[in-house]
């Protein structure tokens, strides 16, 4: 969530306001783009400004303009609070997020990681420990996503001087960096940094590039290969308006099978990080307004999705156990979509 360009090459205040500015042009990206702006507020130093657009967000989340992540808000917005002296409200927003159990990672990270920053080593090693278990119980391979928090938990565990367990063994299975997690979690690196001795300060050093490589690959990962999702009402004015589609979508229920059939044969032929992204009218014919192209080219619809998880819009598939199916049905995925699975 948080802006990768280093701090003295950006005017944060103005990007900031810049996001603003585009969340008001495409409400439908507003969540995603104010989220990006509250960002960059808390880097310039102006955590009440973020304060205030994380307000923004949750006072939006109503039954009919729900919130896509409500639970990431509430954490960010606990961490923010916490950074500037209101610990009691941060940890209120805390113990609600870890009651409401959410079934995204982000959130337990968020908020293992704010209480791990307060040296509370403790309460982020069991927050850690809780949606390991929720996300990751019988769960035969975790999603990608789902790594900051094996590694966050490791690395608390590693502080307070635990003996390893599964959990750990996994993250040690998973972590690809030739510098093992028991070394680069080691409470005594510190120390080292304040050494006179150049053959250790020259191991912390190699540690840290092996650190920087492991960051760069994660920053460096594709964007999910992914598939255009229409909800009914959203299909529905798009072939009244553009009758032409009517060949790409004949129905409803067939574009929800030719989604999930065309992610099985992406899985099965060994594409990795796919995802879906789901489409609005107004938002597909603003993007073939700057294509100078018609929304009825079926040749957009392609570029349109990869443009909207370039925007960091798409969402993971196959959803994690127990999550909700992606079609909106709401039912579970298993129950639904991943029903063949089961």
């Amino acid at each position: 969530m948080r802006p990768d360009t280093p701090a003295e090459n950006v005017d944060h205040t103005a990007e900031a306001a810049r996001l603003e500015r585009t969340a008001g042009l495409y409400p439908e990206d507003a969540e995603h783009l104010l989220l990006q702006a509250a960002a960059h507020l808390e880097l310039a130093g102006d955590r009440p400004g973020a304060t205030t657009l994380y307000d923004r967000l949750l006072s939006s989340d109503t039954p009919e303009t729900p919130l896509e992540k409500p639970y990431l808000v509430r954490a960010l917005k606990a961490s923010n609070l916490w950074e500037y002296d209101h610990e009691a409200e941060a940890r209120a927003i805390i113990d609600g997020v870890r009651a409401a159990a959410p079934r995204d990672p982000a959130p337990w990270v968020i908020v293992a990681e704010a209480l791990e920053s307060h040296d509370e080593l403790e309460a982020a090693q069991d927050t850690f420990t809780e949606g390991t278990t929720l996300l990751l119980t019988d769960v035969a391979e975790p999603p990608y996503s789902t790594l900051p928090l094996l590694f966050g938990r490791h690395r608390v565990r590693r502080m307070l001087g635990a003996a390893h367990d599964e959990w750990d063994a996994l993250a040690d299975t998973l972590h690809s960096s030739p510098i093992s997690l028991d070394e680069l979690h080691d409470p005594k690196r510190v120390w080292s940094l304040g050494s006179d001795n150049p053959a250790e300060l020259q191991a912390e050093i190699t540690r840290l590039q092996a650190e920087l490589g492991a960051y760069r690959e994660a920053l460096s990962r594709p964007f999910p290969v992914a598939v255009l999702h229409w909800s009914a009402p959203e299909l529905t004015e798009l072939t009244t308006a553009y009758p032409d589609l009517t060949t790409e979508y004949p129905t409803h229920d067939e574009h929800l099978a030719t989604i999930e059939a065309s992610l099985r044969e992406l899985a099965v032929s060994g594409t990795p990080n796919l995802g879906i992204v789901t489409a609005t009218v107004p938002s597909y014919e603003a993007f073939a307004a700057s294509e100078a192209s018609s929304p009825a080219d079926t040749t957009l619809l392609p570029q349109y999705a990869t443009t909207l998880a370039a925007r960091g819009l798409a969402v993971a598939w196959p959803p994690q156990r127990g999550a909700g199916c992606w079609c909106g049905s709401g039912a579970s995925y298993g129950e639904c979509h991943g029903a063949q699975d089961a």
